[in-house]
This record gives structure tokens, sequence and C-alpha cells, in this order.
């Protein structure tokens, strides 16, 4: 293993060992509490970016399932396609696995994706550094290659448009089919009515980064998914309701999707369902405004409370920005508060059927305690 150096901006320095692939990286430096779950981490596209640092000691124990796909298209046990993190820094990396469902170890995998891994680091010291300077970019660079320096740009860049599809991909069942985002949408409406003889009920998905087990959700709730890039103008499109995804990155760099999302509402009787940037979006579509959170919720046990009620619920969640509350428009309210630090966790309008949360009821990995927000979503349509 290599000796490699982490490199915060604000000068502090964590020295550790390579277990992946080997190549210096860039990225806004965050932290994960979950103690399961770098598979379904490493593919969320919300990860884009960040060098993301597991706080739980041990990892690697349980290898990596195999990277199979559905006859839909979908991955069978990840939430997209590839990693999208730019590196995972651990503590304690595991060489010997033992799972079921394993097929290769962490370091092969990475190696496999060239994406670099860090052991060895003191990740308890680390997070406590980001738990006061807050999240902060950070590079990971070689000991015997100190001139090989890389160079990255978190804020203010559009990793959305990045990790969202280029193509409307049309999901029903184990069936899926594709169509170019410049066709014609006359035409679109066409091919989606010969696609859905049966005439089950349709949810357009804004695809900002969308993790696989959100679409499996829907799919296994009988609706039809249409997803499409998410600066697509979906307006004109026939659909049943509009479902806006989690993503990476500032929603303010997503300004297409909020017009597109304003437009959609113009129809007051449309559902409309959004996670995590979704909730954002959302919001923003309603004239709320964002602001970025100090460190940010990454984790598997973030406690939220439904307002007005005493119900509080253990949610997984994935994002460094929030809503700010006091910005929300007279027919909005929060839906969900963060118990932990009384953000933002999802709003809903007062009269129209349209609701957010900010953190991921799909799980995927994480408590599944939130599901039934999907039931809700789909009985709205």
């Amino acid at each position: 293993m290599r000796n490699v150096t982490l490199i915060l901006d604000d000068g502090s320095r964590f020295h550790g060992k390579s277990f992946g692939y080997e190549k210096p990286v860039a990225g806004e430096v965050v932290f994960n509490t979950a103690m399961t779950g770098y598979p379904e981490s490493l593919t969320d596209p919300s990860y884009a970016g960040q060098l993301m640092t597991l706080t739980y000691p041990l990892v690697g124990n349980y290898g990596v399932p195999p990277f199979t796909f559905e006859a839909n298209g979908l991955p069978t046990f990840m939430e997209s396609e590839r990693i999208h993190a730019e590196a995972i820094i651990v503590s304690d990396y595991s060489e010997m696995y033992s799972h079921w469902n394993a097929v290769e170890s962490l370091a092969e995998w990475l190696k496999r994706e060239q994406i670099p891994g860090i052991t060895g680091i003191d990740t308890r010291e680390l997070t406590k550094v980001l738990r006061e300077h807050g999240v902060m970019m950070g590079k990971i660079v070689f000991d015997d290659e100190p001139e090989n320096v890389p160079e990255a740009q978190y804020a203010g860049v559009n990793y959305v448009d990045k990790v969202s599809c280029d193509e409307i991909v049309v999901y029903k069942g184990n069936e899926c089919c594709k169509l170019p985002a410049d066709m014609p949408k006359g035409e679109i409406n066409s091919r989606l009515a010969s696609f859905n003889a049966e005439g089950s009920k349709r949810v357009l998905l804004v695809d900002c980064g969308v993790k696989a087990n959100i679409i499996r959700c829907l799919l296994k709730r009988g609706v039809e998914v249409i997803r499409v890039p998410w600066d697509y103008d979906f307006n004109g499109i026939e659909f049943d309701g509009l479902f806006i995804s989690n993503g990476p990155g500032d929603p303010d760099t997503c300004d297409a999707a909020v017009q597109n999302i304003r437009k959609a509402m113009e129809n007051e009787k449309l559902p409309i369902f959004g996670i995590c940037m979704g909730n954002q979006l959302l919001s923003k579509a309603g004239g709320a405004k964002i602001y970025k959170l100090k460190y940010g919720h990454r984790s598997h046990n973030q406690p939220v409370r439904m307002v007005g009620t005493e119900r509080c619920f253990i949610t997984s969640q994935n994002h460094g920005y929030a809503v700010d509350n006091n910005t929300l428009g007279a027919d909005w309210e929060p839906l969900f508060i963060n118990m932990n630090d009384g953000s933002n966790e999802g709003i809903r309008h007062k009269r129209n059927p349209w609701f957010s949360a900010q953190f991921h009821p799909e799980a995927a990995s994480g408590p599944t305690d939130t599901e039934f927000l999907f039931d809700e979503f789909v009985k709205l349509i």
C-alpha cells in the first residue's frame, strides 16, 4: 500500500495508506455516520464531487455484491450504474470479507472503477475537524508524487447536469424503452400510449441524479415511470403525477428545472412529490430560499418529526443544503422537521396535492420507516 495524505483547505493533514485505485483526486470532504451501506452510498449520484468519509471504523468486511442489471435496466443491488463518489476514506479497511452475496472486495471494486480509497486515517479526528469548520475542499495526494496535486471546485458546479440521464427512459414493470429527448412531444405521447396499452397511471420523474430504489419503489406500486433529463421541459407530455428526484450539489444551479416545475404547478390538481434535491427544487419553485448546512446530514439515523403530530421517524439522509422555513410562502408549510438541529425536512402545500421530503423514504440503504410516503403519493394520482 502506498502512503497517501489527505490535505484539507485549512491546512490539516491526515496520513494513511491507499487501498483503492492509485490516482490523486480532489473534492468536497464530507462524512457519513452510517454503519452499513457503502455499496449503496458509493453508487448514490448525490455523492458526485465528494470525498466520502465513513465514521464507522470497520469497512469492507462484507465485500461487494454483483453489479448485475434487471431486464428494465435498473441495477439489482446498487443505486446507479457506477460509483459517483470521488473517493472513500476509512479508518480500518478489512481486506478479508464474508457475505453470502459478495463477489469481490471493496478494494477490487474501487480499482475496477478507478476510485481512490484511503485507510488508516483517524476518521474521528477528521470528523471533529469537519464539524468545527464545516465541510471543506480536500485533496488526496500520493507521498511519492508530491508534485502531482489535483485541483477541484465544488461550489457553483452543476453536478446534477453531470449525473442526470440524457434521454427519456420509460419503465413499466420489468420492461423499459428509451426515446430521444429531442423527439416531438406529440410523437412521445403516441409512443407512450402504445407502450402502456393497459392504461396504468404515469409518473413523470425529473432525474436530478435519481437513486434506483426510488424507481423500484414507484414500479412496485404499479405505476409507469417516465424518466427525463433534469432540464427537460416536460410540459406537454401526458402524465398523472410529477416526481422530482434527489441529486448532488447546489440547487441554485438548477434554475431550468425550477422553471419547468413552476409551469407544471399551474395545474393545481397535479400531484407532485419531491425527495432530497426534489424538496429543495419544489421549495424554490414555490418561492422559498435554500442555504448550505455547516456539515450536512449524511447518515441512517436522522430523527424527523411530522409537523403537527408527535410522530417521529428515523430516516436515511444525504444532503448538504436545506430549505429556509422562514422563506416559505403563505400557501406552504413545513411537513417534517429535523429533531437534531430544527432544519427543514419536507414541505407541503396547504391546498394542492404537493409535498416533499428532504430525507430518503426509499432508504437503500437505511431504515424503511417512511416508505409509506410513496403510497401517499400514488393514492393522490
